[in-house]
């Protein structure tokens, strides 16, 4: 993202840096947004935090209160297209990849909302007598410079709801997009970067593909066995119908998180109790959410 995080963050400051907590409200607007262009939460963090927290620190926050916040950010955007686990969740259990870019929208907007709650109760006694707010001239031009980054994750969003691309081809319109307007419009692509981006981009897939592949047998392993078929009937036949069953899985993958990377867990997992949620009469973006 050649500059384009950088505008983003930028423009958000104008409106809100004069708040107390005002670079927090920032820094979860721009995690929400910018969640939109990589699809990967771990880029999303090294694309919003150099941005932030050197201005954070000079404002005397803590260190740990920004790394927690970078966290629950992070958590927060997995539900928000076009996210990684969106799309393996899509493919391992046959739901609808495009419901699911629909669906996750709201999921973390109500977390972010969630996230602004806490923020405001932790700064409400913050002193801002060195913050100086931005006139409408400043906000007007932050916002003017931000608006071909800020319009990435809308064409993103549209080229897949529109049936322009699948949820996989939409990437590489993101790319060029990306490309050209670090070239054209803020010229800062720096190419030295390029080949260290394809190689970290490389690693992701493999690492991908191999978890994805691994899965997959166990989860074959598991059909074999009978498991998923002594799963699935106690599952079905735990008292209080699909509450306790959704409940039972909120624990379930609770555990799975603590032990496994949020993509192998469902991989493995997913094709078990889908069937199960589908036969309870739990929609499946619903039940794909509260998964994730």
């Amino acid at each position: 993202m050649p500059g384009m995080a950088r505008r983003m963050v930028a423009f958000r400051g104008s409106l809100l840096g004069h708040l107390r907590g005002g670079l927090s409200y920032v820094w979860i607007g721009a995690m929400y947004v910018v969640s939109g262009i990589s699809g990967a939460k771990a880029a999303d963090m090294a694309a919003v935090a150099p941005v932030l927290f050197p201005e954070m620190r000079e404002r005397g926050a803590d260190e740990g209160d920004l790394v927690a916040l970078l966290s629950a950010t992070g958590a927060q955007t997995e539900t928000v297209p076009p996210s990684l686990v969106l799309i393996t969740i899509g493919s391992v259990t046959g739901v609808s990849i495009t419901a699911l870019f629909t669906g996750g929208l709201l999921p973390g907007l109500v977390l972010g909302v969630m996230l602004c709650l806490v923020v405001w109760w932790r700064n409400r006694r913050e002193d801002l007598s060195a913050v100086r707010k931005a006139s409408g001239r400043q906000i007007g031009r932050a916002l003017l410079v931000a608006l071909p980054a800020l319009a990435l994750p809308f064409v993103i969003r549209a080229a897949v709801v529109e049936g322009v691309a699948t949820a996989t081809e939409v990437s590489t319109i993101g790319i060029v997009y990306a490309a050209l307007i670090g070239l054209l419009v803020y010229r800062c692509f720096d190419v030295k970067r390029l080949k260290p981006m394809l190689v970290d981009t490389a690693c992701l897939s493999g690492s991908i593909l191999l978890i994805i592949g691994t899965a997959t047998a166990m989860a074959w392993a598991l059909t074999q066995s009978g498991f998923s078929t002594q799963l699935a009937q106690a599952m079905a036949g735990l008292p209080g119908g699909a509450a306790t069953f959704m409940a039972v899985s909120i624990v379930a993958f609770v555990i799975l998180g603590s032990v496994l990377e949020g993509i192998p867990a469902i991989v493995l997992f997913g094709p078990l109790l889908f069937p199960i949620a589908h036969q309870m009469g739990i929609h499946e973006v619903h039940y794909a959410m509260v998964v994730i």
